[in-house]
């Protein structure tokens, strides 16, 4: 392996790319090396598009939205290039509630405008249309979602115990598909 002044104590993989072993919390925040976080999510992994879905959403539902984009990181990664921007704006999204959970108002809403404009632009039927968008995406719910997130998250509303006007993300999870309870 091959390190430089740069990266002495840094954790790196066999390439040397930077993979932090510390443990991290529910939103993916490094905890003190020997603290216990939360397991980490396998990279890599080629899910079909219904599988991403149910492991995105049980994600969201257990407030673990950090997580939930690195599920929808690898299904760009090995999906269709016409999926792109519908992979890429779920995990916007998620990384905007990440980051509203963590009491980042201003780049939360700035992540999940980008995220549900990503959706809403990307040729993926929005709430006008009366069905589902792909594997049964609730794409113009998300929109919908997303934005009023953001709004309420300028606003300084929520506390979610990460500091002011932070909010919970399981209380604020979002439904990815029109049939999920």
């Amino acid at each position: 392996m091959n390190r430089t002044t740069h990266d002495r104590g840094r954790d790196r993989d066999e390439e040397g790319r930077a993979r932090s072993a510390r443990p991290r919390d529910g939103l993916g925040r490094p905890l003190p090396y020997g603290a216990e976080g939360v397991p980490r999510q396998p990279e890599g992994v080629v899910r079909d598009p219904g599988a991403t879905l149910r492991e995105a959403q049980r994600l969201f539902d257990a407030g673990m939205p950090f997580h939930a984009h690195e599920v929808f990181e690898d299904a760009w990664k090995s999906g269709p290039e016409a999926e792109r921007d519908l992979w890429q704006g779920l995990a916007q999204l998620a990384v905007g509630l990440t980051h509203a959970a963590r009491g980042n108002a201003a780049g939360g809403a700035r992540l999940l405008r980008r995220g549900a404009d990503r959706l809403a632009a990307g040729g993926v039927p929005t709430g006008g249309s009366p069905g589902p968008g792909p594997y049964g995406i609730d794409v113009g719910g998300l929109v919908s979602w997303a934005r009023e997130l953001a709004a309420r998250t300028e606003g300084g509303e929520g506390d979610g115990g990460a500091g002011p006007g932070a909010v919970d993300a399981a209380a604020e999870a979002p439904r990815l598909r029109r049939d999920a309870a």
